[in-house]
């Protein structure tokens, strides 16, 4: 986005789809300032050579729950300053900023606000031109599009105090913007650190005065509507705070070892991870007995992040050495580094002499046609507050966060498993199919069961 003032701003957007987050490059006259920056700096750097621009700052508004930040490797290897709020006790050198503080880039300035809420150090960033002019506010998980951060993440005896403070952070922010601000969140496009989803890709200050529940509710419905609707987050959140607080270690992105079928085969029969990333259908089709398949799309890495058990080697399936370097890139962001080999190739080559397992895909249509026989099971594998808003009859309710620890609580016989989209539905799938097991995966919109008079 460009700003016509003295020295032109320019604010490019680096979205992270996979997390549902973005970071920002802000420069003006050589200078760039970078804020809250994914582990994959690359990115970063890119953007940078490509606007020919300096990296003086990086920014982070809070210690993130959601990622691995890039922004002490960044600052290390460019040079920059790293500031962190003021607060937190962290395992390195930066400069710690508190409420009214000022960091200058060029004609860039960057007011400090402190906005308690997702964290309690949490801060934003007002950014000024050079006549002082605001240019934009970047907030972090305070103010989000339509929504506000989550505020459940340091622990439930903390989230009632958060959550007023949320509340008053937002109403801070816009008392003291302009309309016309444009809002810049780190977290809202899909993140699990989102209180709700959020809303549309932009937003300013007049847009927030109308629709974020901060300011369309008095405090304590606020805060009570906030809570009531906090839904489960993932489980991989919980280092990620560590990670961060202490020092993440330098991003590696290298291809893991090759692995040949044999050595596949052992590693299943150990029962170590071993992930197939190819489309749902095609695990579907035919894979190995052992595997699980976790599709590579924008739901991968929050999936597999939150039911990987956390530090346990991990071996990749992919069609290409592409698709593993995107897998890669993907779980370095939430810190799974333990990737201790790839097998690349067709799932007949890989698979040796060992048979393909397979099972059917249908859509809800085929429920439909089934449901009324009662000689199978359907089992939901949607979050209990997805479960609750509405189901298909006589489902059982099983979310897919749980189902490892619960996968004795599926009846035998034939089952149906479905999700909202197809996607938890074809992990689900994957973890149930078993010598004995019969699973059917419905790969169809929710939607659809409710058109089809399967909802109860």
């Amino acid at each position: 986005m460009d700003i016509n003032v003295d020295v032109k701003i320019d604010i490019a957007i680096i979205e992270t789809t996979g997390l549902g987050d973005r970071s920002y490059l802000i420069s003006a006259g050589g200078d760039a300032v970078v804020v809250d920056p994914q582990r994959d700096i690359d990115r970063v750097l890119d953007l940078a050579r490509e606007r020919g621009v300096r990296i003086t700052h990086v920014l982070e508004t809070h210690i993130h729950n959601d990622y691995v930040t890039g922004g002490l490797e960044l600052s290390r290897s460019t040079g920059a300053e790293y500031v962190v709020p003021a607060g937190d006790d962290v395992g390195y050198q930066r400069r710690a900023v508190s409420d009214g503080d000022e960091i200058r880039s060029g004609s860039l300035r960057f007011e400090v606000m402190h906005t308690p809420g997702h964290t309690h150090n949490h801060v934003s960033y007002v950014l000024r031109d050079s006549s002082g002019t605001v240019a934009g506010v970047f907030t972090g998980g305070s103010m989000l599009h339509g929504t506000t951060g989550r505020t459940d993440l340091l622990g439930a005896e903390q989230t009632e105090e958060l959550s007023h403070a949320q509340f008053h952070s937002v109403r801070r922010l816009v008392a003291a913007l302009p309309d016309e601000t444009e809002v810049y969140p780190t977290h809202g496009f899909g993140s699990f650190c989102s209180a709700t989803p959020a809303s549309g890709d932009s937003s300013t200050i007049a847009d927030q005065r109308r629709d974020n529940p901060a300011l369309t509710q008095d405090e304590q419905s606020y805060v009570d509507e906030l809570i009531a609707g906090l839904s489960d987050y993932p489980a991989y959140y919980a280092h990620m705070g560590v990670i961060n607080t202490e020092g993440p270690a330098p991003v590696d992105l290298s291809l893991p070892q090759p692995v040949d079928p044999d050595e596949l085969r052992r590693r299943i029969d150990a029962g170590e991870w071993v992930v197939d990333l190819r489309t749902r259908t095609a695990f579907a089709a035919g894979h190995l007995g052992g595997t699980l398949g976790f599709e590579l799309s924008d739901s991968f890495v929050t999936y597999l992040g939150w039911l990987y058990s956390w530090g346990s080697p991990l071996t990749l399936i992919g069609e290409t050495k592409d698709q593993i370097a995107d897998a890669r890139r993907e779980l370095a962001r939430i810190g799974v580094d333990n990737l201790t080999g790839a097998a690349v190739g067709e799932i007949t080559t890989l698979a040796g002499d060992a048979p393909l397992r397979s099972y059917r895909v249908a859509d809800f249509a085929g429920l439909a046609a089934e449901i009324d026989k009662n000689t199978s099971t359907v089992l939901d594998v949607r979050q209990s507050g997805e479960y609750d808003d509405g189901h298909v009859r006589g489902a059982l309710n099983i979310p897919l966060h749980e189902l490892s620890k619960r996968i004795d609580d599926v009846p035998g016989g034939e089952v149906w498993v479905h999700c909202a989209s197809g996607y938890r539905s074809s992990i689900a799938a994957s973890m149930i199919d078993r010598p004995g097991r019969t699973v059917v995966l419905v790969d169809d919109t929710f939607d659809n069961a409710e058109k089809l008079g399967l909802v109860g």
